[in-house]
């Protein structure tokens, strides 16, 4: 039998391309500039969650959704995203 020693040959450039991209999202938006209806993908990166835990939240009250167009995407208003945040709007 032939032992084989397996190594990763990854380089850190390498694996900085596999990245998600998400922190670099949120990096760029404002909360001075949000818009004042926010996406499941743009909330979820503001407060660092999954989509699925923004879904969760508006399916048990937590963060209400208003459900737009046909196929019922949701969108967040930015106030109640800020109560989340503990930010208050000036």
């Amino acid at each position: 039998m032939n032992d084989q020693v397996l190594t990763n040959t990854n380089t850190i450039d390498e694996t900085d391309d596999k990245r998600t991209g998400r922190a670099d999202d949120a990096s760029k938006l404002d909360i001075k500039n949000l818009p004042d209806l926010l996406t499941v993908r743009e909330v979820a990166d503001l407060l660092r969650v999954s989509p699925l835990t923004i879904k969760r939240w508006g399916k048990r009250g937590k963060l209400p959704a208003i459900r737009i167009n046909s196929r019922g995407d949701r969108r967040y208003k930015k106030e109640a995203v800020l109560w989340l945040l503990g930010v208050t709007e000036e």
